[in-house]
């Protein structure tokens, strides 16, 4: 069973295992190796464990875990965190009123419907708190960009970003009117 929730800070570490994962898997080829190769979890983790006991206005951290059979490694173990997304109140791009900052899943849980269920909490987070709109930035070779043109987000401009010493180009995708994304994230397969 799949199952989304807040984020408690003692998933920290889970979710920093999450985000190293999906970097590695998602920017091989795009990423420096070496770059990618020093990713630390625990570091990571460090990062987002501040945001969930900050509790920053606005901000938000869902987790989707996996439970039971949905759990094949372990299905007599607990919930296993294999996703997450974060967000809250646009970081001052003026795209925007809400951002999703985050959306990684383990490789292997892709086309399984569990990304939209992230990408809909998140969504019904940010209309909560008012934002009347939402928008994230994703890197332009990021070979999972179209999961969110899929969901009708629009590319409304482009950037240059600095990530391992490396200039990269990213997309902002906006969903304007936020309800754009809640009807598009209702449905799971």
């Amino acid at each position: 069973m799949i199952a989304i929730r807040r984020a408690r800070p003692e998933d920290a570490p889970a979710i920093g295992a999450v985000h190293v994962a999906a970097w590695r898997a998602t920017y091989a080829g795009i990423l420096p190796d070496t770059f990618l190769a020093g990713l630390s979890a625990r570091r990571v983790a460090t990062g987002y464990l501040r945001d969930l006991v900050s509790r920053r206005d606005g901000h938000a951290i869902f987790v989707a875990t996996a439970s039971g059979p949905d759990r094949p490694a372990a299905p007599e173990a607990g919930p296993q965190i294999v996703g997450f997304c974060s967000g809250g109140r646009a970081r001052g791009h003026g795209l925007a009123d809400g951002e999703i900052e985050t959306l990684y899943l383990m490789e292997d849980w892709h086309e399984h419907g569990v990304g939209r269920r992230l990408m809909r909490a998140m969504a019904a987070h940010l209309s909560a708190i008012g934002c009347r709109n939402a928008m994230l930035w994703v890197l332009s070779k990021n070979p999972t960009r179209f999961f969110y043109s899929h969901l009708h987000g629009k590319v409304v401009a482009t950037d240059q970003t600095l990530v391992a010493g490396q200039r990269v180009e990213q997309r902002a995708m906006l969903w304007d009117p936020i309800e754009l994304l809640l009807e598009a994230t209702a449905s799971t397969p």
